[in-house]
C-alpha cells in the first residue's frame, strides 16, 4: 500500500518525497483490506511484523522499511529501498516492486485455490484411498510448508486425536461424569494478538505452534501466560530430545543462571514435532477417522484465507 501511494503521487518521476507528509493509517487500513486475503488484517503488519520479516531475512541491511510517526500515525516507504544505484546511475523500482507482489499474490492465490481445491477431493476420498491421505497429510507438515498451512493441518490432527480420549472429573466423589478432550484454535494465524494458538477443555493445556528454535520466542510465550505450562507444536523434523536441548543450551548461554533457566525450561509440558503429529495422524487413519481431520483442515483453510469472501 505504501509503494502504491508514492507511485500514485508520482514521487518516483517528481522527487520530493522526504518533504511528503505520510501516508494517513485509515487509508492504509482501507486498501490493506481491499487485497487479496488482506480483509481481516490489522494494525500489526503496518507497526511490527513487516519490519520485523524484513529484518530476519535481510539482517546486514540498514534500511527499515516502514517508517512511522507515531505522533501523527503516518507512514512512508523507505525510499531508499527503492531508488537502486547501478554504475553511478540510480533507478527507481517503484513498479517493479509493485509487478512481484501482484505475481506473488496470483501464485498464492492459484496455490490456495488448488489446495482447497485438493482438500475438497480428499473429503470424497475418505477412508477409500488411505495412501492419498497420508500422503496429503505429510505435504502439509513439511518444515518447507507454508507456516498457516503447518498450524491448521496441526490443528486438525491434534483436535481429533484429542478427541478420542476423555477424562472422569467433577466437583465431588459422588458425581464424577466423563467428558471428551476437546481442542479449541483460539485466533487466526499470524494474528499478532499475544494469544495461545490452541487450548484444550477441560484439561486447560495451552498450546503454541512455531517454527523457529529461538529461545527468545519460547520465553516470550511462556511469559506471556505467566509461566504457565505450554506444548511447543514445532515445524521440524528433529527428535523432541534435540530441540529441547537446544532451546536449553540456548537459554543457558542468553540466561546464565541455572535456576533461572530451569524455571523456564519447566513450563515447557511438552514438544510436538512433525514425526509426533505424523504418528498421531496415524493412529487417527487405523481408527478410520482421518475424513474429521480433513473437514477441519478445509474448514479452517476456508476461515484463514477469507476464502468464503
Amino acid at each position: 500500500m505504501l509503494v502504491e501511494d508514492y507511485l500514485a503521487k508520482s514521487f518516483h518521476e517528481l522527487g520530493g518525497y522526504k518533504e511528503y507528509e505520510g501516508a494517513r493509517f485509515t487509508d492504509l487500513l482501507r486498501r490493506m483490506r481491499e487485497l487479496p486475503f488482506g480483509g481481516k488484517l490489522q494494525n500489526h503488519a503496518l507497526n511490527h511484523r513487516m519490519n520485523k520479516e524484513f529484518e530476519k531475512y535481510f539482517k546486514v541491511c540498514e534500511f527499515t522499511p516502514i517508517l512511522r510517526d507515531v505522533t501523527t500515525n503516518k507512514y512512508w516507504i523507505n525510499e531508499n529501498l527503492l531508488n537502486i544505484e547501478v554504475t553511478n546511475k540510480i533507478f527507481n523500482i517503484a513498479n517493479a516492486v509493485i509487478e512481484i507482489i501482484d505475481s506473488y499474490i496470483e501464485a498464492k492465490r492459484d496455490a490456495f485455490e488448488s489446495f482447497i481445491t485438493t482438500c475438497q477431493e480428499m473429503q470424497k476420498i475418505k477412508t477409500e484411498n488411505p495412501t492419498a491421505i497420508r500422503r496429503f497429510i505429510v505435504s502439509m507438515i513439511q518444515p518447507s510448508m507454508d507456516a498457516r498451512i503447518f498450524e491448521i493441518a496441526s490443528f486438525g490432527i491434534l483436535k481429533e486425536y484429542f478427541a478420542g480420549q476423555s477424562i472422569y472429573w467433577g466437583w465431588s466423589l459422588d458425581k464424577i461424569s466423563e467428558e471428551s478432550l476437546f481442542l479449541y484454535k483460539t485466533g487466526r494465524c499470524n494474528a499478532n494478538d499475544g494469544g495461545i494458538d490452541f487450548v484444550m477443555r477441560p484439561l486447560g493445556r495451552f498450546f503454541q505452534v512455531t517454527e523457529t528454535t529461538d529461545v527468545k520466542k519460547y520465553f516470550l510465550d511462556i511469559e506471556k501466560i505467566q509461566r504457565y505450562p505450554i506444548t511447543f507444536v514445532i515445524k521440524s523434523s528433529e527428535s523432541a530430545d534435540t530441540l529441547y536441548e537446544k532451546i536449553e543450551q540456548q537459554a543457558k548461554r542468553i540466561l546464565s543462571v541455572e535456576r533461572v533457566v530451569q524455571r523456564y525450561m519447566d513450563c515447557i509440558e511438552e514438544i510436538i514435532n512433525i514425526p509426533v503429529l505424523l504418528e498421531r495422524f496415524d493412529e487417527i487413519a487405523d481408527a478410520g477417522k482421518s475424513g474429521p481431520v480433513i473437514e477441519e483442515i478445509l474448514l479452517q483453510s476456508r476461515i484463514e484465507f477469507n476464502y468464503d469472501d
